[in-house]
């Protein structure tokens, strides 16, 4: 998977916040001297900054416009030497047909009929699957605080929460299915081999997964937590209503299927903060091993950004595909705070270790690639940012587009 260079600093950001009905917006002094260099201007659904060397015009979505004569300067802090900060404020219409991010965890119902196809070649894995019960499964480690709320041993203790024949269980990133005899024609299991960490270390037991993947591109798919159980990750699987032979997004190309994993962790962060009223989420590996601690801000942001080498009289701007491509759109996005745990700083140790002991994340199991490529989105969108924005305290910024 090639990543785009990474940028450093914006000629122009927008962030507009929906619920506070205004916005901030920041433009780099190599775009605009002072603040009375920068016009802004919109109307319904649109809005547009322009600069003696730039120029943004993002389409908003339905309902949100921008007030004339609302953009005053305000103070840059630190960065006001390389930065304009100006504030904003927008108005926004009922939109009763707003888009809504939902994932599979959403749409699946009893009694009807579905498809899964896997998301990166969209071959059909399992057909006209039909479930009597779609039932959620306890959230999280549940399995660590029983003896919380038990009065007597563990009757959980070494036993599994498996599907019966026509049963669907919904865990937070992942559903348990029963294997059935069509698995065998578009379905591949392996062992996984144990990890170097795992056999060098005597007192980690050695686990292997027995693990389940796409027969038609070897794309992982999940795992086989039981000989008659498969663990599918919504990641990697798009669950359909029945409907003749036709495929999902049949046209979807490469840079497509590569973000749809990422948009599908971000739709199902919006999910479980509302369900479960939580902002903290701990991102694991399926071993249990933490990967990145994520803490959501808010959900209500709309972005959209020119970077300097798109700019008007930039080194690029003759061959820029920018300057000649139609309005961007704003997108609807998840604010963030990260901390890699792999990360070596004092301060990010500190907070790592504080969140591991106080359990403060809900964990959210996600397979090894995407929690790589989870990792590499948020750190593309943390170097694309204004330098004002990229850090608070000792955690990264970042963006999750919905």
């Amino acid at each position: 998977m090639e990543m785009p260079a990474k940028t450093h600093g914006v000629g122009v950001f927008l962030e507009l916040r929906k619920r506070l009905q205004s916005g901030l917006l920041i433009v780099g002094k190599d775009v605009a001297g002072s603040s009375a260099d920068v016009v802004v201007t919109g109307g319904e659904s649109s809005l547009c900054v322009r600069t003696p060397r730039s120029e943004l015009s993002p389409i908003l979505p339905p309902g949100v416009s921008f007030k004339e004569g609302s953009c005053i300067p305000t103070a840059a802090g630190e960065s006001c030497g390389e930065e304009l900060h100006f504030r904003l404020r927008i108005s926004i219409a009922q939109n009763r047909n707003e888009e809504a991010s939902h994932t599979v965890m959403e749409t699946l119902r009893v009694k009807e009929t579905y498809c899964f196809y896997c998301q990166s070649c969209m071959t059909r894995l399992l057909e006209d699957r039909l479930f009597k019960r779609v039932l959620p499964l306890p959230n999280g480690n549940w399995n660590a605080i029983v003896d919380d709320w038990c009065c007597h041993p563990d009757p959980f203790a070494n036993k599994k929460l498996l599907p019966r024949a026509e049963d669907c269980l919904l865990g937070d990133t992942f559903i348990l299915l029963a294997r059935d005899g069509s698995c065998e024609q578009t379905l591949a299991q392996e062992v996984s081999p144990v990890g170097s960490e795992d056999s060098q270390d005597p007192k980690k037991p050695c686990r292997r997964r027995t693990l389940i993947s796409c027969k038609s591109c070897s794309s992982v798919l999940g795992e086989a937590v039981a000989p008659e159980t498969l663990k599918l990750y919504i990641t990697q699987v798009m669950v359909e209503p029945t409907v003749g032979d036709r495929k999902p997004e049949a046209s979807l190309n490469r840079q497509v299927y590569i973000k749809l994993p990422v948009r599908t962790v971000a739709a199902r962060l919006l999910e479980l903060s509302n369900s479960l009223s939580t902002f903290h989420f701990c991102v694991q590996t399926p071993d249990g091993k933490a990967f990145l601690l994520l803490w959501l801000l808010n959900s209500d942001s709309i972005i959209a950004s020119v970077f300097p080498e798109t700019c008007v009289g930039g080194e690029r701007s003759v061959s820029s595909p920018a300057l000649h491509s139609p309005s961007p759109r704003a997108a609807r996005a998840l604010k963030l705070l990260y901390i890699a745990c792999s990360d070596t700083g004092t301060q990010q140790r500190d907070i790592v270790t504080s969140w591991e002991v106080n359990t403060i994340g809900h964990p959210v199991e996600l397979p090894p690639k995407v929690c790589e490529e989870l990792l590499q989105v948020m750190d593309d969108s943390n170097s694309a940012l204004p330098a004002s924005m990229c850090c608070m305290r000792s955690y990264k910024v970042a963006y999750l587009r919905l």
